[in-house]
């Protein structure tokens, strides 16, 4: 179950195995982002460079190039005298995100050729959804619908393709951090997500391609209406 947003460095030294005995910024960077798209780290918190890097064990120098790493992948901003921040997405970063998705997403499920295709890590995402639902854990559905998309992009079987993702599904959840009410949004794609692995079960590749595109379509929809009314804007949302 995903924990709460908030500052999240409280439990980070439980990732510092993650590192290795190596540890450089690219995998300070990994952890952090992994953090991010759990929701772990909230949009606007101040990342306190004493809290993580005793947390991970690591030196100033690589936290900081981690920090850079991050920035430049739009997940982090760093503010002069000010110190390093969790981005706060607006409407047009929502629509630029989706924008992507439905590019690289859409076009995996239509490369997949003949089935039938390697759905375990797709079903079990589902599961995981299914079952924080029915916990009542909102913050939970939304870390599994991440992991969807993860596992959607993976049938690729890309390298690149997936590390692409990683911070584009980091930045989304960024904006589903903006969303007052996390069970009006997650709530309805629940039983989506199940149709989209249906029909490739079925290996109806054409199907869920059509039913992922309707899917992205309305997920723009909810999300930059979200962020708009954050901003106290009117949504935009074309694509």
């Amino acid at each position: 179950m995903a924990g709460r947003a908030g500052d999240g460095a409280g439990d980070l030294a439980d990732d510092r195995a993650l590192l290795g005995r190596t540890s450089t910024a690219e995998r300070v960077a990994d952890v952090l982002r992994t953090r991010i798209a759990e929701g772990r780290f909230a949009p606007g918190v101040r990342l306190s460079e004493d809290g993580i890097g005793g947390a991970l064990g690591v030196s100033r120098n690589t936290l900081r190039e981690a920090f850079r790493l991050l920035t430049h992948e739009r997940l982090l901003v760093h503010e002069l005298n000010r110190g390093v921040f969790v981005r706060v997405l607006t409407a047009d970063d929502v629509a630029d995100i989706h924008r992507v998705r439905r590019l690289v997403e859409c076009a995996v499920v239509r490369g997949l050729g003949r089935g039938p295709f390697a759905l375990d890590g797709l079903a079990a995402a589902v599961a995981e959804g299914e079952a924080a639902a029915g916990a009542d854990d909102w913050d939970g559905v939304s870390t599994a619908n991440i992991h969807f998309h993860r596992e959607l992009v993976a049938l690729a079987g890309s390298a690149r393709t997936d590390e692409l993702m990683r911070g584009v599904l980091a930045e989304l959840r960024l904006a589903f951090h903006l969303v007052g009410d996390p069970r009006a949004l997650h709530e309805p794609f629940l039983a989506r997500n199940r149709e989209v692995l249906d029909a490739l079960r079925a290996g109806e590749r054409g199907t869920a391609e059509r039913l992922l595109a309707r899917y992205l379509d309305d997920s723009l929809a909810r999300v930059a209406d979200a962020c708009a009314r954050a901003a106290g804007t009117p949504p935009d949302v074309r694509r």
